[in-house]
């Protein structure tokens, strides 16, 4: 029965029932997978393996659409393509479900020259590239990047301002707590948040440094999902890149629901992405 097709309404009492496990598993509350799964069998008619595998598919979905997945659930890919719908359906209902809560007033405190951050020892990890690693991805790479052109995972992301701010906040944080365990706590107070202080444009958004003095430019791109969601670059973004290559960095925090980790590309940005038009500027002949 693991295999079988399930009704649009089994779908959604199965995604429902993932979300409210997902969101204690994020939050640290315990959860019982058992009887979530009878709860779920008793409203869709469908037995305990069929449940199981059908969460494990849910898994594979929200690991193809950037989004955090429940580690009990190992993803299993081989699903029928209307849970795809059901995942969406139920993120398009509850928008800011990850969505961190942030204040005018709080920005203005973490702007502020006098905001000193988190302590030293709450340093962002920074890691390796992930092309650098040898653990073999949950499922078929090329399947979840089919996922994230479809359903264009990197946009979902990028209208998630709140998200993006999130990100760029921690990033602040630890360039001026790195700064200050390297002995320069004066360019930590010099650490500027272009993107809110000065606006977007700027081709990046916080202005560091290294503790020698250096400039260092951090273009910070946020997501809830693992380390291969892709992201999105505007062409302004790209030329910057380009442009300051011996200054500008991209800091891709991503697990940012649970535990935000980070790592970093230098240009030149084609050593380690592939970059894919997704528009274009139609003019009249």
């Amino acid at each position: 029965m693991a295999g079988d097709d399930w009704t649009t309404q089994q779908i959604d009492a199965a995604v429902a029932e993932y979300f409210t496990m997902l969101a204690d598993d994020l939050a640290g509350i315990p959860y019982n997978k058992a009887a979530h799964n009878r709860q779920l069998q008793a409203r869709t008619g469908c037995s305990k393996g069929s449940v199981e595998f059908k969460h494990q598919n849910i898994s594979a979905v929200m690991l193809g659409l950037g989004q955090p997945w429940i580690p009990g659930y190992k993803p299993a890919a081989n699903f029928q393509g209307a849970l795809i719908d059901g995942v969406l359906r139920w993120l398009d209902r509850h928008e800011d479900w990850l969505a961190p809560r942030s204040s005018v007033s709080r920005v203005r405190d973490i702007v502020s020259p006098t905001w000193e951050g988190p302590p030293a020892e709450n340093l962002l990890e920074i890691g390796p590239v992930p092309s650098q690693r040898n653990e073999p991805p949950p499922i078929d790479p090329e399947f979840m990047a089919k996922i994230g052109r479809k359903y264009d995972v990197a946009a979902r992301d990028v209208r998630n301002r709140a998200l993006g701010q999130a990100g760029e906040e921690r990033v602040l944080a630890h360039e001026r707590a790195r700064l200050k365990q390297a002995g320069r706590a004066d360019l930590a107070r010099k650490v500027h948040w272009t993107s809110v202080e000065d606006g977007d444009g700027y081709g990046y958004d916080i202005a560091s440094f290294e503790a020698d003095g250096a400039d260092r430019l951090l273009e910070v791109k946020t997501t809830n999902g693992w380390e291969r969601t892709p992201l999105h670059l505007t062409r302004n973004e790209i030329a910057v890149a380009e442009d300051r290559r011996d200054h500008w960095h991209l800091v891709r925090v991503w697990d940012f629901a649970r535990t935000p980790r980070a790592f970093e590309l230098r240009p030149p940005l084609e050593a380690h992405v592939d970059l894919t038009p997704t528009s274009f500027l139609a003019a009249l002949r």
